[in-house]
């Protein structure tokens, strides 16, 4: 492929045949970055001259590595084998092979995986006396793993230990550390900061720069303080370092990935060219236009107003249920006609326990489906853990679920029982959303989670949408009935399925024909975490993950929110996501759903008086319910 420079437009050719030294792509969603990664390694190697065993290729994921290296191999025979093409850690993993004596790690050791990290963790804190109910494992690795990832030592972390907590963090990692080094393993973030540690050592940086020469690296907003660190002391003194990254789609701070690295590129190489590529090959153009008014909102960051090769394309759909049943029977009735139609079809939420509604529905028609990045709702530990305990109160003789139930926890099943045995003398069973409640109340069942662990959040908001639609059941039989039902009516043969579910995060760098973004709504998304924490980082992250989001689309794009929503047990009216008042009006077309009511959410911020008018105008032409009227006096109160 001799003239394979021709596939490139102007600003990726100017990328791909950049000479020496620093240079920063910042490349739009759709833009062709992989393209250009690659056809800069085969340009290196074909035009420059560059012996391929000296270029190292640094990804985050191993298929994205395998895909560069297939694309590389097609552009020309000559290509020869790359000096490394692979993830940062596993890069890591083999410079810890070759010199890891030099930082007191020996060849033949073990990499623990997070489950053995979290082994390790607990044994930990059972030999230094800390209940792990009151502080979790996983809590502990998350705050350590954070501080390695912004290369804090441990005696860094002990002189500004001021409190109680950090003292017992610094205890709990020197106990860790230990035990690592007694068992001579690493665990994941070991392996970036002894790598960071050893290229320190001047011979062996040394080394290791003459080995290799030149650097690219994949998804630099991806990247943490110790990824930063290591790719300048790879890029050495030579700095012919390539980085291709885009802040508009920076969305993983909580695994400590700062977009900001980009600017610090700019900083750390004062003469580094930069190259934008503002030309996309995926969406249409409204499609585009809609996210660039969401993502140009934010003002910590440079984003790019894409063109597209794509044409004009349709108006984004913008849908208005009733309530999240609407919203779910609209998704896939839409789903289903575009699946028919062999399109592909893709269903966004931002939270996990997000998919129960659409997985109901799509269940109740008979349409086969994909789920991704978990498993299906009712399969989820916390929630088979909550049904065994109704299932128990339905028929106290069942051993599975007694069996389940046990495994609690000794303490948690003696309580439990007694509080079933006053249950029994009440007069019927109330509502199966109240009863569990009472459950989680009297068993302590969410003792065992940890706001601050990630995981563990998300488990809480499956259990409220349990608890949500346990609550729309009129006894425990029927839901009982209905939650079983549920599970063996899934098809198991999903590989032919069209319409596939997924959060946002699980979406990145995938596309798909179709694409609906639902639960647009203040506290869903952007997610109630990023509002109460009143930081402006927080919105901003949250408001990019919409941008990637709308981006995944290639034709179409649709965006739905509920007017009310089941949320802990009980209706609450919802008020619309303020990403929705900051599209152009002009780009949205109103799609069926709640009659048309004249449209009027300018505002960036909440919209609360713009929300006022349009609710008074639903409560005079609607019939609604009662609790829903009160959930719509409490907004105004607010």
């Amino acid at each position: 492929m001799s003239n394979y420079l021709e596939e490139l437009n102007q600003e990726q050719k100017e990328a791909v045949t950049y000479g020496g030294g620093p240079l920063l792509i910042l490349a739009g969603a759709g833009s062709g970055k992989t393209r250009v990664l690659t056809y800069r390694t085969a340009y290196l190697i074909q035009d420059m001259k560059v012996d391929p065993g000296k270029i190292a290729l640094l990804t985050f994921t191993n298929k994205a590595a395998e895909e560069m290296r297939e694309r590389v191999k097609k552009i020309g025979e000559k290509t020869g084998t790359l000096g490394f093409a692979g993830t940062f850690h596993t890069f890591c993993a083999r410079l810890l092979r070759e010199y890891g004596t030099n930082v007191a790690v020996e060849p033949n050791y073990v990499i623990f995986d997070s489950d053995d990290s979290e082994a390790a963790m607990k044994r930990v804190l059972k030999e230094l006396d800390i209940d792990p109910k009151e502080h979790k494992p996983a809590m502990f690795l998350a705050v350590i793993s954070k501080m390695k990832n912004d290369l804090v030592s441990i005696s860094e972390a002990e002189a500004a230990a001021g409190d109680y907590f950090r003292r017992t963090v610094v205890k709990v990692w020197k106990a860790y550390q230990d035990k690592l080094k007694k068992n001579n393993a690493v665990d994941f973030d070991d392996l970036l900061v002894k790598a960071v540690a050893l290229l320190k050592i001047d011979r062996v940086r040394d080394e290791v720069n003459n080995k290799l020469e030149w650097i690219l690296v994949d998804e630099y907003q991806d990247t943490n303080r110790a990824q930063f660190e290591l790719t300048k002391l790879l890029a050495g003194e030579k700095q012919n370092i390539t980085a291709v990254g885009d802040a508009a789609q920076a969305i993983y701070s909580f695994r400590g990935a700062d977009y900001r690295n980009l600017v610090l590129f700019k900083n750390e190489y004062p003469k580094a060219a930069t190259v934008s590529l503002p030309m996309n090959y995926r969406s249409t153009q409204n499609i585009l236009d809609t996210a660039y008014g969401v993502i140009s909102h934010n003002t910590t960051h440079p984003t790019l107003h894409l063109e597209t090769t794509e044409g004009t394309g349709e108006r984004v759909d913008f849908f208005e249920a009733m309530d999240e049943r609407d919203e779910a029977k609209y998704v896939v009735e839409q789903s289903r006609k575009l699946s028919d139609e062999g399109a592909q079809v893709a269903v966004l939420y931002r939270t996990n326990a997000q998919s129960r509604a659409f997985e109901d529905e799509l269940m109740r028609r008979d349409i086969p489906y994909k789920l991704v990045g978990g498993l299906r709702f009712y399969n989820r530990a916390e929630i088979k853990d909550l049904i065994a305990y109704l299932r128990i109160v339905n028929n106290p003789e069942e051993e599975i679920s007694r069996a389940r139930i046990e495994k609690l926890g000794k303490r948690r099943a003696e309580v439990f029982y007694k509080w079933l045995e006053k249950l029994s003398k009440k007069q019927g069973q109330g509502n199966p959303g109240q009863l569990l409640e009472e459950i989680i109340n009297a068993v302590g069942f969410l003792e065992r989670f940890d706001e601050r662990d990630e995981d563990d959040v998300a488990r809480i908001e499956n259990i409220n949408e349990l608890l949500a639609v346990a609550s729309d059941y009129p006894d425990i039989e029927k839901f009982l009935e209905s939650a079983a039902l549920s599970e063996s009516e899934i098809k198991q043969h999903r590989s032919n399925a069209k319409i596939t579910l997924m959060t946002v995060h699980a979406a990145k760098g995938l596309e798909f024909e179709n694409v609906f973004v639902v639960g647009l709504e203040e506290g869903l998304f952007p997610h109630s975490r990023s509002m109460l924490s009143g930081e402006k980082e927080e919105i901003e992250e949250e408001r990019r993950l919409m941008y990637v989001a709308m981006t995944r689309a290639k034709k179409r794009l649709t965006l739905s929110w509920a007017r009310s929503r089941l949320v802990f047990g009980g209706r609450h009216g919802s008020i619309p996501s303020r990403f929705l008042s900051e599209i152009p009006e002009n780009l949205l077309k109103k799609v069926g759903g709640v009659r048309e009511v004249e449209r009027k959410m300018s505002s960036p911020s909440l919209g609360l008086d713009e929300f006022g008018e349009k609710k008074r105008r639903i409560v005079q032409d609607w019939e609604i319910a009662e609790e829903t009227k009160d959930d719509f006096a409490e907004i105004d109160n607010w």
